[in-house]
Formats: structure tokens, C-alpha cells, sequence
């Protein structure tokens, strides 16, 4: 009979622990791995004790409602420091009079061996954000004044949480977070990991994560280790770790379900196996000599499109369209007859086939994959499925602030590798001359898809999430910013020579909402492209809106109908292409309208380098093929130089 103990069959393991560094050391043996530890800081006494000791005065004289214990270590250094100034007995019967909180079992095991049992106590995972639920569910605090003693580093997310529930934060800091005395371990820890010399990475504190990458800092090893990162395993022992190991755009492989010790290498000696397989892989698949992105010798490098999207000068204005294959083309039809709309998005030959037809048949300069804006999100634990004659349904929305937590990070796009593979067969299938467009759906419209459940008239649950609770939209919206970099990189390793970002519901938001909620977001994801790829940032519905898409820092801003092209050309400046912007019902119309608007737009664009033509959102079902292909026509007569 096997032996079911988890094992990690000599896998070289790394842990950060500082207080339990022996205990870290003596599990990894247990559970068959090589022990690599290092502690990785150590608790500094403030020098200033003036918080501490105003928080003991004013809890005496019946100046506080509420206190909140973060870390047991934190309430016995308060302890001792409060003691030294007033009467220690006096200072724990003021506590028993008021509202006690403890963030999990170590503040509760302090404040026990004090004499004192807290009013109540956060349970798993003592997140902030239980913190918060809990004060939601037990403690009103509006117009109270709430002592938050502080562990390390302020938790400005949590001190936001309770003033915006009405209450005064007073503050009580009593340590800080330092490097440990002797740094050699922790810096051979962070050689070996540059190395490629450790296999499982552990984490029990996200302060662990900053002095590890503060010490690849200062050796100047910080690229290198990140890098190794990808081929490596990370555990998280829980949500506040993993959460910033996600700020720092680190990969969390595995959290256990109890976010203490054991339980962690438990989990990451059941599961490293696997996951270590899978990531070299793909470290090997990604790190290996592959196409250029932008391969000069390539025969689509100097096609109209790419050259449009580098403002240089072309013979023609060049043309492609969105949703350029589509339920409006016959061949199209006949494919989805066969199967549903999710199987064929799948299903990589069907959907480079849908798509080569499309352009061969409309004669466009560039080609777009066919996919949906939406799988993304499967693999993030959004329960979606397209229902006939619905559209989109997704079965568990993001409602509540809880909800974010259950939103996967998206750590590798190994489950998307069905759209990597329509990239690749996509890109082979198509004629060498004609670029591949790869795209995503942009934060805020994946973002509502998520918390809407479906398409919506008015956004209410996006916007009250978003306006009631920013720390959960910053999440949620951090989380999908890092997915939808990772995706976009993964299409242009895979073979696309441009990508598009959809915001297709932005259009709901004013300017200043965008500036605040959603701007920081596509910015990051546009430097985070692969350098040299051109990105088209499009959004529809407001054309308030285009001075800030030009702002989120993209080569190529797309536009809509509702803004004439020499206008959003004017606001967006001269450094940056256009694409756009014909009214999709304008297909409708006859042939000889068509050139009418085509020339329109034409004259407006006035021969300026950097103008691809395109409708001003997808074409509609009702549009006869015959008319798109009178559009890309009129389009190369009409601009030819």
C-alpha cells in the first residue's frame, strides 16, 4: 500500500520564517524536502513610544470605545511599554470595560495570558477584510473611537474600512518591521533562488516578502529572481500574504485552507509536484528562442496595418473590422450550426477557420482572433456559461466585498492555452502578409461582467461596489489587471503581431470615475505588454472618455461614431494612431451611402499617418456581407496615395 504521507521527494525548500525557523527546517525534513531556511526580519522596538502611551491615557480617562488587537506579539510589546507608565492593573481593567477584538488565535492567547478575553475574536483567515465583516456583523463603530494597534506597517485598506463605517482610527504603533542581524542566510537564500538552486518557495508573513525582494535589491538580483519565480513554487500561508505577494506581481501556487505552518508545507508537499512540472514547462516554452514579436524580415512587418499602427506613412488607408466573422456571414452560420458558441471559441482550427474565411472574403488588412471577452474569466472561478438566446450568464456574481476573495489570480494562462493555440493556428493558417490581432476585454468591462452576473441597462452592482467599498474594487480590479497582462503577453508569445483592449461598458462612466477607478488599471496593463507591440485601447459609449484612453498610454486609441475622427485625433494628439469610427448601421444602408461615409471619415483623417479604418463597435448581424465588402473596398479606393 502506498504511502499517503505528502512528500517532497528531495525538492529543495526555502522557508522566510523567523520565529519558528527551526520548526519551518524540521517539517521540510519530515515531509522528504532539503531545508533551505532563513529568517527573513525581526520585530524592532519603536524608539517613540508617544502612541502607546497616549492610547494607555486615553483608554484610562474613558477616551476609547473599541480597541483592536492585530498580532499577539504587538499586545505584550504594548503591554510592557504601557506598564513602565501607568498602573498595569489599572490599564487591563479599562481594557475588560470596552469592546476588545482580536485578528485570530495569537492576539487572543496574548490577551489571555494577560488575564483578559477578548469581546470578540476574527476568525480564519484574519484577514483585514474579516476584520471588517466582523465589525459588520457584531460591532457598530459609527461615531466610536477605534484604537487599531498596528503590526509592522500601516494597513491603510483596513483603517479606510472603519472610517468609512464612521469611525475615528486612533492609531497605536509599538514595532516595526526590520532585517534580521545576520543577513547571510537570507542572502544565500536569495543566490540559490537566483540560481534556479530552489524549487519551493515559503511565505508565513508578507513582510517576508519584501525583505526577500529588498535584499534581491541590493544585490542586484531582483530581475533574476523574479524571473526564477515563474519556474519555481510559491506557498502563501494565507490571504494577507498572498496578497502581497500579488502586489508585487508574484505568483501565489498554493494557500492552505488554515493559514498556519504545518498546514502550509502540508499542502505545498501534496502539491508542488504537479505544479512545479507545469511551470518549467512553461518557463522552457517562454524562456526558448521564439519569433520575434516585431520580426523586421517578417512579411506582415511592413503591411499597411503595422505601419498605420507606427504612424508611418502607407499607399492606402488600411481596414479591419470588428467581428469581422460573424453571425452576419453565411460560413460563419453553417460553423455554428454545428456547435455552440463556447465550443467553438475551444475549439483552435474552428476558430482559425471562421476567421481566414472572414478575411479572404472581405479583403481586410489584418485579421483578429475569434475568441470572447469572457474565458478569462473560467479559470478566475466565475462560474460562466453562454445560455441560448441569453448571451453571457455567470451563476455565482461578485456582489460583496467577500465575493472579491474568491476571484482566482490568475497564475498561469495554461487553462486559456485553447486561445494560445488559435493565436498559433491562426497565425499559420493566415496568408504571411496579413498581421494577427490577439485581444482581451479590459478591467472594468470584465469587471462588470463579473458583478453584474450578465449585461446590464444600468450597472447598479458594479457601482455600488465600486463607490461603496474601493478597497474590494481595487482588489478586484489589481487582480484582473494582472490576468489580462499575463493573457495578452501570452497571445503575442503565441504568435499576434498587435492586441486590442475592449472596454465595451466603460461608456457608463464619467470622466472623473474613469480617472479614479479605472485608469490606473489599463495603464498598467499597457506598459506591461511585451515592448514594441503596438496595443489599440478602445472603449465606446462616451466620448468624454477619449482624452483619458489616450492617457492610459497605448499606440493606437480606437474611437466610436459618436465623436467625428479629426476631433478625437485633435484630443488625443499627434503622438499617438487613431482607429475608427463608422457607424455600424451605416452597413445597413446602400453602397453608395457607404462611399458617402467612408470619404466622410476620409477627408476628416486628411492623409494623416497613423488612421485605420474601422467601424466604431462590432458589425451588426442584420449587416449584408455584400456591404462589408463594399466598406474594405471604397476604403483602399477611396485613400489610395
Amino acid at each position: 500500500m502506498n504511502d499517503p504521507t505528502p512528500d517532497f521527494h528531495g525538492l529543495h525548500v526555502a522557508a522566510f520564517e523567523s520565529r519558528r525557523a527551526d520548526d519551518a527546517a524540521g517539517l521540510i525534513e519530515k515531509h522528504g524536502g532539503v531545508p533551505h531556511v532563513s529568517p527573513s526580519m525581526r520585530e524592532t522596538p519603536l524608539d517613540d513610544h508617544r502612541s502607546a502611551i497616549d492610547f494607555a491615557h486615553r483608554l484610562i480617562t474613558g477616551e476609547v470605545d473599541i480597541a483592536v488587537f492585530l498580532t499577539g506579539g504587538g499586545f505584550q510589546e504594548l503591554l510592557a511599554i504601557v506598564q513602565s507608565h501607568v498602573d498595569r492593573q489599572r490599564y487591563l481593567d479599562a481594557l475588560s470595560d470596552i469592546v476588545t477584538i482580536a485578528r485570530g488565535p495569537k492576539p487572543a492567547a496574548a490577551m489571555k495570558e494577560a488575564g483578559l478575553t477578548p469581546t470578540f475574536r476574527v476568525p480564519e483567515p484574519n484577514t483585514w477584510r474579516q476584520v471588517l465583516q466582523m465589525i459588520d456583523e457584531s460591532v457598530p463603530i459609527a461615531n466610536q473611537i477605534v484604537a487599531l494597534q498596528e503590526y509592522g506597517k500601516t494597513n491603510p485598506s483596513l483603517i479606510a474600512g472603519l472610517e468609512a463605517r464612521g469611525a475615528s482610527v486612533l492609531r497605536v504603533q509599538v514595532y516595526r518591521w526590520d532585517l534580521p542581524e545576520d543577513l547571510e542566510p537570507l542572502t544565500r537564500n536569495v543566490r540559490d533562488l537566483a540560481e534556479g538552486r530552489l524549487d519551493v518557495l515559503l511565505f508565513t508573513s508578507a513582510h517576508q516578502v519584501v525583505n526577500m525582494l529588498r535584499v534581491a535589491a541590493d544585490l542586484g538580483l531582483a530581475a533574476r529572481v523574479r524571473q526564477r519565480l515563474a519556474a519555481s513554487v510559491v506557498a502563501s500561508v494565507g490571504p494577507t500574504t498572498s496578497e502581497t505577494l500579488r502586489d508585487h506581481d508574484l505568483p501565489v501556487d498554493i494557500q492552505p485552507a488554515h493559514p498556519k505552518l504545518g498546514p502550509l508545507v502540508i499542502a505545498a508537499a501534496e502539491n508542488c509536484h504537479r505544479i512545479l512540472e507545469r511551470k518549467r514547462r512553461l518557463f522552457v516554452a517562454v524562456s526558448a528562442p521564439a519569433p520575434a514579436p516585431l520580426d523586421p524580415q517578417a512579411a506582415w512587418y511592413d503591411s499597411p496595418f503595422l505601419r498605420a499602427c507606427r504612424r508611418e506613412p502607407v499607399e492606402y488607408t488600411p481596414v479591419w473590422l470588428m467581428r469581422q466573422a460573424g453571425r452576419y456571414m453565411a460560413e460563419y452560420r453553417e460553423v455554428r450550426a454545428k456547435t455552440s458558441f463556447l465550443q467553438l471559441c475551444k475549439s483552435p482550427s474552428l476558430c482559425s477557420e471562421v476567421m481566414c474565411t472572414a478575411v479572404a472574403r472581405l479583403g481586410v488588412d489584418a485579421a483578429i482572433i475569434f475568441s470572447d471577452l469572457l474565458p478569462i474569466l473560467e479559470p478566475m472561478g466565475v462560474d460562466l456559461e453562454f445560455a441560448q438566446g441569453e448571451g453571457p450568464v455567470i451563476h455565482n456574481p461578485v456582489r460583496e466585498a467577500a465575493d472579491v476573495d474568491r476571484v482566482l489570480e490568475l497564475e498561469s494562462v495554461d487553462s486559456l492555452d485553447f486561445v494560445m493555440e488559435t493565436v498559433r493556428q491562426t497565425r499559420r493558417d493566415l496568408p504571411a502578409h496579413i498581421p494577427l490581432i490577439g485581444f482581451a476585454g479590459a478591467p472594468f468591462t470584465l469587471a462588470s461582467y463579473a458583478i453584474e452576473g450578465g449585461s446590464s441597462r444600468n450597472y447598479l452592482h458594479t457601482k455600488t461596489l465600486m463607490y461603496r467599498d474601493g478597497g474590494a474594487w481595487r482588489e478586484l480590479m489589481q487582480r484582473l489587471a494582472r490576468a489580462i497582462t499575463r493573457y495578452l503577453n501570452a497571445q503575442v508569445a503565441a504568435g499576434a503581431q498587435c492586441v486590442q483592449l475592449f472596454d465595451s461598458w466603460a461608456g457608463c462612466l464619467g470622466p472623473d470615475d474613469y480617472r479614479d477607478y479605472v485608469l490606473p488599471y489599463v495603464q498598467q496593463i499597457i506598459a506591461g505588454i511585451t515592448p514594441g507591440v503596438p496595443v489599440i485601447n478602445f472603449a465606446t459609449g462616451n466620448p468624454a472618455l477619449v482624452p483619458l484612453l489616450a492617457e492610459g498610454g497605448s499606440s493606437v486609441v480606437g474611437v466610436d461614431w459618436r465623436l467625428r475622427l479629426d476631433e478625437a485625433w485633435q484630443i488625443i494628439g499627434p503622438d499617438r494612431a487613431i482607429q475608427g469610427n463608422l457607424d455600424p448601421t451605416i452597413l445597413l444602408a446602400g453602397v453608395a451611402e457607404i462611399r458617402r461615409r467612408v470619404q466622410e471619415i476620409l477627408d476628416q483623417a486628411a492623409n494623416r499617418p497613423g488612421h485605420i479604418f474601422n467601424l466604431g463597435h462590432g458589425i451588426l448581424q442584420q449587416t449584408p456581407v455584400e456591404n462589408a465588402i463594399a466598406l474594405v473596398e471604397a476604403v483602399h479606393e477611396l485613400s489610395r496615395r
